[in-house]
C-alpha cells in the first residue's frame, strides 16, 4: 500500500547500457522543502561536485549529505553530537575475507537478547562507508530497540559486480551464526539498507529463501536500487536532481558493473525477479525527488501482487539520502520512526524463545565508540 506523507516542513548504469532521455527541461518538477534545500545548499557550500565528473577515488572524498547535515546543525546553533548509542567496531566474514562492521546498541540498556538488524549502507556500490551512514544505524538501533550490525562490503571498481552482493549474503550468514555473542536473538533478525544497500538487503532475503537459510523477519528498503531502467518516469523527472542524478546512476553502474550484461542481471534489476513469494514483510521508504522512486513503487506493487505483506511510504519534498537527515529534516525523522515501528511489529510477531538456541563463537571487537 502506497502512502503519500504530507510535508510538515517550511515552504517548500551508463548510457550505452540502456537507452532513454531526460525530461525536456532536465529539471525536477518538484521543489524541496526548506529544510531539505538547506542541506543541499550546505553540501554545495562544502564543495561537493557531481560524482560523474570525478574518479572513484575523488568521489570518495566528496562531501556527503552527512557532512552537510553537520554544517546545517552548526549554522543553526544545534549540537552536532551524534545520537547516543553504544557502539563497537568488529569484523565479520565476507565472501572473500574479513570485513569491517559496526555494532550499534540502544543508548539505554535493555534486557536481551535483542532483535538484530543487519544494515547495508548506500553509495552505489562504489563510494561511502559505514561512517557515512552512521546516523541511520544509530537511529534504527534506538528506534527499533535492536542491535544494528552495519556491514561494510567490497566496492567497484576494485571489486566489481557481484562482489558487494556476495559479501552481503556472507555477512548475513555470519550474523545468524554469531547472534548470541552479539547480544541478539537469531530468531529475530531483519535486513535493512539504503539505496544500493537496499538492493543488497533485498537480495539477502531472496538468497535466504532460495538457499534455505533462516529468513529475515522483515526487510526495510530505503529508496532501494530496484531497477536499471533509465527510461523510468522518476529518472526522467529527476534527471538532474541532487544528490542523485541520472548521470550519477550511469556512473555507478560503469564502475561497479563488468559490462552491458550485468544491467539485466536480477541482482541489480530487482524488477526482473519473477518469483517474489515467500519473502518477509517489507517496508519501502521513498523520496519524491529521487530517480529511484519509480523503481521502488513498482517493486512494492509486485511484492503485494506476489502475496508479500508490504507498505510503501513516499515522502514529498525530500531527496535521495533524506533518511539519515532527521536531525534537521523532519521527514527524515518521521521516516525513521515509521520504519522502526514496522520493524518492531515484525519482531513482536515472532515468539521469543526462553533462551538462546546456541551460543556461537566469540567476536573480536576492535574499538568502542560513543
Amino acid at each position: 500500500m502506497l502512502h503519500h506523507i504530507r510535508s510538515t516542513s517550511l515552504a517548500g548504469v551508463a548510457a550505452v547500457l540502456l537507452s532513454g532521455c531526460a525530461s525536456p527541461q532536465g529539471k525536477t518538477p518538484y521543489q524541496p522543502t526548506a529544510d531539505m534545500a538547506a542541506v543541499l545548499a550546505a553540501q554545495a557550500d562544502l564543495g561537493a561536485k557531481p560524482v560523474e565528473d570525478l574518479t572513484p577515488a575523488q568521489a570518495r572524498m566528496n562531501p556527503s549529505i552527512a557532512d552537510a547535515v553537520l554544517r546545517v546543525e552548526q549554522q543553526r546553533g544545534m549540537s552536532a553530537a551524534p545520537m547516543p548509542a553504544r557502539v563497537e567496531d568488529i569484523q565479520v566474514q565476507g565472501a572473500a575475507g574479513l570485513l569491517p562492521a559496526r555494532v550499534y546498541r540502544p543508548a539505554m540498556a535493555m534486557p536481551g537478547p535483542l532483535p538484530i538488524i543487519v544494515y547495508f549502507h548506500g553509495g552505489g556500490w562504489v563510494i561511502s562507508t559505514i561512517d557515512t551512514y552512521d546516523s541511520s544505524a544509530r537511529a534504527l538501533a534506538n528506534g527499533g530497540g535492536a542491535v544494528v550490525v552495519s556491514v561494510e562490503y567490497r566496492k567497484g571498481p576494485e571489486d566489481r559486480f557481484p562482489a558487494a552482493h556476495d559479501d552481503a549474503i556472507a555477512a548475513y550468514r555470519f550474523v545468524l551464526q554469531h547472534a548470541a555473542p552479539l547480544g541478539g536473538d537469531e530468531r529475530h533478525v531483519a535486513v535493512a539498507g539504503e539505496s544500493a544497500g537496499g538492493n543488497l538487503a533485498f537480495n539477502v532475503a531472496l538468497a535466504a529463501r532460495d538457499q534455505k537459510l533462516p529468513m529475515p523477519v522483515h526487510q526495510l528498503l530505503v529508496y532501494p536500487v530496484a531497477s536499471t531502467d533509465l527510461t523510468a518516469p522518476s529518472v526522467q523527472e529527476n534527471a538532474q536532481a541532487k544528490p542523485l542524478s541520472r548521470a550519477a546512476l550511469e556512473w555507478f553502474i560503469k564502475y561497479y558493473g563488468r559490462g552491458p550484461q550485468d544491467v539485466a542481471d536480477t541482482l541489480l534489476n530487482l524488477l526482473g525477479v519473477s518469483d517474489l513469494q515467500g519473502l518477509p514483510p517489507t517496508t519501502i521508504i521513498l523520496a519524491q525527488i529521487d530517480p529511484l522512486r519509480s523503481g521502488g513503487e513498482t517493486l512494492g506493487d509486485r511484492l503485494r501482487t506476489g502475496g508479500v505483506p508490504e507498505e510503501t511510504r513516499l515522502y514529498p519534498g525530500v531527496t535521495h539520502e533524506f533518511f539519515g537527515t532527521g536531525a534537521v529534516v523532519p521527514e527524515g525523522k518521521a521516516a525513521v520512526e515509521f520504519a522502526s515501528e514496522r520493524l518492531k511489529q515484525s519482531f513482536a510477531a515472532v515468539p521469543t524463545p526462553p533462551a538462546p538456541t546456541r551460543r556461537g563463537r566469540a567476536i573480536r571487537a576492535h574499538a568502542t565508540r560513543g
